[in-house]
């Protein structure tokens, strides 16, 4: 069988990036059991509540939804268990060091497979107060309309 090349998304939690500024990304592994992968390899996972929680030098991600595998049997995985985050000491220590700061959090950013492999992108985290959410979106509704302009004066120069 061909070794996978390349990154396939499985999931992506875009309310983490409406409702906090991302200040770091890091991309790290996942010890998972069988059947969560033969799940996650049909595109099936929810980051939505999803976590990290570092204690005793190790981090864990939480409240991460993969459902069970529907061939599975008696050793079949819990949906929402939570999983160890394969990570350098140095990362783990510059993220305890930096997640102790108020209003600070780890979220989970997305879910992939990277040439074969269970990875997650985890980013250190600001919380938004709620008029930083209404500027990120009127920053974007301005951006939109602006490329809506361009293009129509685009079709009109080239008709």
């Amino acid at each position: 069988m061909a070794k996978e090349k390349g990154r396939k998304l499985i999931a992506q939690n875009k309310k983490a990036r409406h409702d906090y500024h991302i200040l770091d990304t890091y991309e790290c592994g996942l010890v998972l059991m069988g059947t969560e992968v033969k799940s996650l390899r049909q595109g099936r996972a929810s980051l939505v509540d999803g976590f990290v929680q570092l204690d005793g030098h190790e981090a864990w991600l939480h409240n991460v939804h993969v459902p069970e595998y529907s061939q599975g049997t008696w050793t079949n995985h819990s949906a929402r268990r939570k999983r160890k985050l394969l990570l350098h000491r140095e990362e783990i220590d510059k993220l305890e060091s930096k997640s102790q700061e108020t209003g600070h959090t780890i979220v989970p950013l997305s879910l992939y497979f990277k040439d074969g492999r269970a990875k997650v992108e985890i980013a250190l985290a600001k919380g938004k107060k709620e008029y930083d959410k209404r500027q990120t979106l009127r920053e974007k509704q301005d951006r939109r309309e602006a490329d809506r302009a361009m293009s129509a004066a685009r079709r009109r120069q080239r008709g």
